[in-house]
């Protein structure tokens, strides 16, 4: 395993534009985010690493790293750190396709957990496809408009669109509930429009 490991491993860093240097910032954090970079060299180049499973050599360990940079810019970490990724690629925001997928291929989509979750309450729960496409599709309008914050905006737009769902589940009649796009659209609609209010609650 370990042999396995220093051929053809790969290690992902992932934010760290996190240790970036950054304008106005405090001099001690400043300091602890160069500690930090510093530490990083030695095992980005190429180091014998001690791990519970024995001695580990990072020579030819493939290393990734990504980050937001909102704040922070790739020039902002130290030059030696900047060496050691010499290929850099810019990512595509996440779009309506993308965050239907993500609803809904993953093996614990989020779409999934909601339906696993309104069984304990004894309710069959169904998204029809539409729904679902709706959901992509705000969440993605939501992005543009405010922050981008990729796939995390899909949680808040879950939580709104069975939130009254959710606090009434236990005394609801009827046992089987259908997403439609329209119910979305319902739930969403006033929110998603309002800038202000999509900001802080979407």
């Amino acid at each position: 395993a370990i042999q396995r490991t220093e051929q053809s491993g790969i290690i992902f860093l992932d934010e760290i534009d996190k240790i970036a240097s950054r304008q106005g910032a405090a001099q001690s954090a400043e300091v602890s985010r160069e500690g930090v970079q510093r530490d990083l060299l030695p095992i980005v180049e190429g180091a014998t690493v001690t791990t519970k499973y024995g001695m580990v050599k990072t020579d030819h360990i493939l290393f990734i790293a990504s980050g937001a940079f909102h704040v922070a810019k790739p020039s902002d970490l130290v030059p030696e750190l900047q060496g050691r990724f010499p290929i850099r690629v810019e990512l595509d925001p996440l779009g309506q396709e993308e965050f239907y997928r993500i609803l809904t291929e993953p093996q614990n989509a989020l779409v999934k957990q909601y339906i696993a979750l309104m069984e304990t309450e004894n309710i069959k729960l169904h998204f029809e496809d539409d729904a679902i496409r709706e959901m992509a599709r705000i969440a993605a309008e939501v992005n543009q408009s405010t922050e981008n914050i990729g796939a995390r905006r899909l949680h808040t737009i879950m939580e709104r669109v069975l939130d009254a769902l959710s606090f009434d589940a236990s005394d609801l009649e009827d046992k089987e509930f259908v997403v439609t796009a329209d119910y979305v659209k319902e739930q969403l609609s006033a929110i998603s429009q309002d800038q202000d209010l999509s900001r802080y609650i979407l």
